[in-house]
């Protein structure tokens, strides 16, 4: 594995053998030394061009975590504010060393262009670009579902046989759509869940199940509800018509809550806004998983980071 840019790009048996790698990267948090040679004398970069927490401070504990030589750079205050280009900017850095390139960029396509341009040799791993994908946060979503539904008996598995509604604003998730290719590459059976006004072209396309309504889904027998972040920074006109009725008619509210399976998940990508797509009923139960989502985004970004920047090195010790 080259890059890693989209979910499209994995079949099961790659998507399986990431998450049972994360797997065993995860024991490594048990370990009185919490860190790994794999990529002692190779380096990595966080290139970010938009402002996260979450998803950097998750890549930098990841490559940290695997000895690696971390630099990570923030366009603002940077040359990029200056009018440097991303292709300036990435072959600056790549002529510093880099082995692997974590590219989070506004605009979708950014990280296959970065990977593909010729550009620079390094491995790119896309942490998100425009409202296209996010891949890593797809891989730790399906680590979640699988450690918290299969236990003990996780390694090896797949999704087949899981049922999981996607709620929110579709239309500028990035998260959705990597979840989709994903989900049902793993074999899970996925329903999507937005006002038509949040609905992306071509989305009855896809291989999911639609819902405009959200009480139409949550009388399945739901192993998962994923809750979406309403993304106000990308929308440039009104998508409902106030913040209370998006709340009322697709928020998990407590009551809606209190009507799920008793087995039924609790996801959330991060971060929450409480009160509009999630109560904080839902977001601090104990079926809710969005610490457990933080803990995995690091073991499956150690992971990635392995198979990307490793090379020949053999297996992790």
């Amino acid at each position: 594995m080259k890059h890693l840019l989209s979910t499209r790009d994995l079949d099961r048996a790659t998507a399986v053998r990431i998450l049972d790698l994360a797997e065993d990267m995860a024991h490594t948090a048990d370990r009185e030394v919490k860190k790994l040679p794999a990529l002692r004398g190779r380096t990595v970069v966080n290139l970010f061009f938009e402002d996260s927490t979450r998803t950097r401070l998750s890549f930098e504990s990841a490559a940290k975590r695997l000895s690696a030589d971390v630099i990570t750079f923030s366009a603002k205050g940077s040359s990029v504010s200056k009018g440097e280009s991303l292709k300036d900017t990435a072959q600056t850095l790549a002529a510093m060393g880099a082995d692997a390139i974590v590219v989070r960029h506004p605009d979708s396509g950014a990280a296959h262009q970065l990977a593909h341009a010729g550009w620079i040799d390094a491995a790119v791993l896309n942490a998100g670009d425009g409202t296209h994908e996010h891949p890593t946060q797809a891989l730790l979503d399906a680590y979640t579902l699988r450690a918290r539904h299969f236990g003990a008996h996780s390694r090896g598995r797949d999704l087949a046989g899981l049922r999981v509604a996607i709620v929110g604003d579709i239309l500028h998730s990035r998260v959705a759509r990597s979840n989709v290719w994903l989900l049902t590459a793993l074999g899970a059976e996925v329903h999507l869940v937005a006002p038509r006004t949040l609905q992306p072209h071509g989305m009855q396309s896809w291989p999911v199940t639609v819902h405009e309504h959200l009480d139409d889904a949550l009388s399945l027998a739901l192993d998962a509800v994923m809750m979406l972040r309403i993304q106000t920074e990308r929308m440039h006109a009104a998508f409902f018509p106030s913040a209370r009725e998006y709340a009322r008619e697709w928020g998990l509210t407590a009551e809606r809550f209190a009507r799920l399976g008793p087995d039924t998940m609790v996801m959330h990508p991060g971060p929450m806004n409480r009160g509009l797509e999630i109560s904080s009923a839902a977001a601090d139960s104990s079926r809710s998983t969005v610490l457990d989502q933080v803990t995995n985004g690091v073991s499956i970004r150690m992971a990635v980071l392995y198979l990307l920047a490793a090379g020949s090195s053999g297996e992790p010790a």
